[in-house]
Order: structure tokens, then sequence, then C-alpha cells
């Protein structure tokens, strides 16, 4: 029995792994083309200037410099906003200096050309070999399908170019196909982050600019947070008074008038006493309600895991939930994660339309990840008072980052991170 259960855990943690890295070349793969885009444009970007910059030195390219200027931030801004919906924060840098002489030495427009120098060239080239891997794959691992449609003298696709005679060989550039296949799966993820690279160290603010940035942030944040305390306690506040505070009140009625009546009548002041037991088992789960909104026990109790999927059991739309968290997080930071989940899962079981529902936690050093998925509708947004204005600002006072995707028609992804200690 313990070897079958052994077997069965390795089964099981072969099947996560195979499916951890099917999902991480499929972000690496979409990260790469995304990469290609912006490469592109920084590329043309990255020519305009050094025509310009040629037509510099004959004395006519000068009043140029400035339109040049606005599309190497254009090229960057795209790269910015690419990079922020993959959870790399890069705040918008000023308005491009109106004077030549100023713009030529402001650090923001010196970091942006250097970017368009590497992401045009570098990056260029990284999209396009990430590409070409998984097509490559494809057309060999489909040639066994085709291959008699060619003259054998043709050749393979891509590097096989040796006679093909028969389906033996075919089903050797098959083999093949599974190589290219192997190398996507190894070195997609690298040339991602590679790409990557120079958006992040040289769109990011300069040294001097990202301390007044960060302090600034932290002022916001400090605000955000000031702002939901003060809301968590009007809403506390309006529970004990609407609720336990009234039932209570009628406890203290009830108790009077039975008192007054125990003398007359002993069966009407045991009908009394009823009626303010009644009211105070009411007042006790009104207390109970209010103290589960302040701090879950069933976190306590059953930790994050356990508590997410009494979430997900109690959302009205099918739900799963795969939490990798070894160890506890602080109270502070599960309390957050559940109340973020608690809320995104409301959402999706009133506004959504969904049929599923999936929630992914998982911890990588300092950082708890979050994700909320469901395949509804779209077209969420933090502006129509949804809830999802309370969730960000709930993240932002813990200092982590929340990030929305949900085009028009879906799906819907809901991208939490918060720091956890190590």
């Amino acid at each position: 029995m313990a070897e079958a259960d052994t077997g069965g855990s390795r089964e099981r943690g072969v099947r996560r792994y195979l499916r951890d890295r099917v999902r991480i070349s499929v972000d690496a793969l979409e990260h790469l083309v995304g990469g290609l885009g912006t490469a592109i444009l920084a590329f043309a970007a990255l020519l305009l200037l050094s025509v310009v910059a040629l037509a510099c030195l004959v004395g006519i390219g000068l009043p140029v410099i400035p339109s040049a200027l606005k599309a190497v931030r254009s090229a960057a801004r795209r790269e910015r906003a690419r990079l922020s919906r993959w959870g790399f924060r890069l705040p918008e840098p000023p308005p491009v200096p109106a004077g030549l002489r100023q713009a030529l030495r402001d650090p923001w427009v010196r970091r942006e050309c250097g970017f368009v120098a590497l992401h045009g060239t570098v990056g260029l080239a990284l999209g396009v070999f990430g590409l070409s891997l998984p097509l490559s794959a494809v057309q060999n691992l489909l040639f066994p399908f085709y291959f008699w449609l060619l003259p054998p003298e043709e050749g393979g696709p891509g590097l096989v170019n040796w006679r093909i005679d028969g389906l033996p060989d075919a089903l050797v550039v098959a083999l093949i196909g599974v190589g290219w296949l192997a190398v996507t799966v190894a070195l997609g993820p690298r040339m991602a982050r590679l790409q990557a690279l120079p958006g992040r160290r040289l769109l990011a603010p300069p040294p001097d600019v990202d301390a007044s940035l960060r302090i600034a942030e932290l002022t916001a944040t400090r605000a955000a947070a000031l702002d939901a305390h003060a809301v968590e306690l009007r809403r506390i506040e309006r529970s004990l008074h609407d609720g336990a505070q009234n039932r209570l009140v009628a406890v203290t009625v009830l108790l009077g008038a039975a008192r007054r009546a125990l003398a007359r009548d002993p069966a009407q002041a045991a009908q009394v006493l009823d009626r303010a037991q009644d009211a105070a088992e009411l007042a006790l789960a009104e207390l109970r309600t209010v103290v589960r909104g302040i701090l879950p026990p069933v976190l306590d109790d059953r930790g994050l895991a356990g508590a997410l999927h009494g979430l997900a059991a109690g959302c009205g739309v099918p739900c799963t939930v795969e939490v990798e968290v070894p160890g506890r997080c602080a109270a502070s930071v599960e309390t957050t994660a559940y109340f973020v989940v608690a809320e995104a899962l409301t959402n999706v079981a009133r506004h959504s339309g969904a049929s599923t529902a999936a929630v992914t936690v998982r911890r990588e050093a300092d950082r708890l990840h979050l994700s909320i998925t469901d395949d509804g509708r779209g077209g969420a947004d933090e502006r129509h008072g949804s809830g999802i204005g309370g969730i960000r600002r709930r993240v932002e006072a813990h200092d982590g980052r929340f990030t929305l995707t949900s085009p028009p028609g879906g799906p819907t992804t809901i991208f939490v991170e918060l720091p956890c200690g190590s």
C-alpha cells in the first residue's frame, strides 16, 4: 500500500512538473512574440535615429531630432506597457523636454535611446529565433504526414537538406522535431527573460529619480492603507450598530419587561425571557459574523490552503484551487490573500457569467503569487464599482502588486503579488 501511494505521488509530481513546463513554455512564447512586436518598433526608431544622426553630419538633421526622440519615446512606451502587463511596474517618464539641448541631457531620453539600440537588435534577433524554434518543431513533427508530396531530392524542412527516400527518413526528421521542441522548452523562458532585460534595466527610472518615485509611491500606499483602514472601521461600526447593538438593546428591554412581569404573570415573564434568549443568540451570531470579517478563524484552524478550498466550495461557480505554499505566511499576508480570493470569487459569481474559475497560489522566495482566472465574458473594470478597486487598495496597502487582465469576451485574470518575508 505504501509503495502504491509513493508511486501515485511520484506520478502526480511528474504530471504537475510537465504541466508547469508546458505553461512556462507557452508563457515564454507569448512573451517572445510580444517582444518581437516591440522590437520591430524599436528597430524602426533606431533606423530613424541613425538616419537623423547621418543627416546631422551634413547640417540638415537638427530640426528632425525632436521627432526622432518622440518615435523613440513611443517605442519605449509600448515596451513599458508590455512589461507592465507581465508584472514589471515601469512608471511613465515626464514629457520629452522641448529644447534640443535639454532633451539630449535628459537621462530618461538617453536611457530610451540605449534601449532602442539594444532591443531593436538583440531583442529582434531573440524574438525571430524564439518564434522559429516552435515553427521548426511543428514542421519536422508533421513531416511524416506530407513528405510524399515533395520530391525526394528536396530534402526536409529547415536544416534537413539530405534526400528523403521513404517513411524511415521522414521519421528521422520527426525525431529532429522532438529535439527542436526540447530546445524550445529549455531555451524559451531564458530567451524571454533576456529579451525583456533591456526594457527592465533601461526603461526603469534613473537612479536619482527612482528614490523620489519610491517615496511618492510609499506615500500614496500609506494614504491608501489609512483609507482602507478607515473604511474597514466604518464597516465594523455599522455592523455593530445596526446588528449586535440593536439586538443587545432588545435583550435589555425584554429583560426589564420580564422582571416587571415576574411578580404579576410568571407565564408571560417566561415568554419574554424566551424572546430575550432568542435576541441574545442573534446578537451573538452578529458578533461572530463581525469577528469573521476582521480575521477569519478558518485561517487559524485550517491554514491558507484549507481556507481557500472552503471559499471555492461555497462559490456559485465550479472552482478549482491549487496551493503550493510550504509552511505558513504572516497572518496579515494570509488574511489579505483570503479576502482577495473571497472578493474575486464573489465578483465571478455575480458579474462574470463564467462556467468555471481557477485559483492558483504559489510562494516563490519572499513573494506570494495569487492568480484568479475565470472563463466569463470579460470586460471587468475597477472603475465601475465591482469591488476590484477595493482589492487593489488592499493589495497596495500591503506594498503588493495587482494586475487585472480582462479583454472583452474573456478570460479575466487577476494576478496579485504580496511580500511575505523570506
